[in-house]
């Protein structure tokens, strides 16, 4: 597995069958049109976020199956999980989206 880090403060994580991009505070319209291009080349991408950036994953993904991609996109797993943060004693909720050209 490979991982590089953008310039916007997107990690991108490449894997042999699909594209992952960990989704950050960024602005969520510059994380659809840099996903845009990975879905094109791709055919399917994964959106990751934790904690307080989770609705920005839920947005970007909004943004690019019902707006830019109408039609021609869906979700096709969403998978929702937590990781127990122990020295504040609490979990941390975690997202993944996957997006597939259709």
């Amino acid at each position: 597995m490979e991982e590089t880090k953008e310039g916007n403060g997107q990690e991108q994580i490449k894997t042999s069958s699909d594209s992952v991009i960990v989704i950050h505070d960024d602005p969520v319209m510059q994380s659809a049109l840099d996903a845009i291009s990975i879905l094109g080349k791709q055919g399917e991408i994964a959106f990751r976020a934790k904690g307080n950036s989770i609705p920005n994953a839920v947005a970007v993904a909004n943004i690019i199956t019902e707006n830019i991609m109408k039609g021609n996109s869906k979700i096709i797993k969403i998978t929702v999980n937590s990781e127990p943060i122990r020295e504040l004693g609490r979990a941390l909720s975690n997202i993944e989206i996957i997006i597939q050209k259709i």
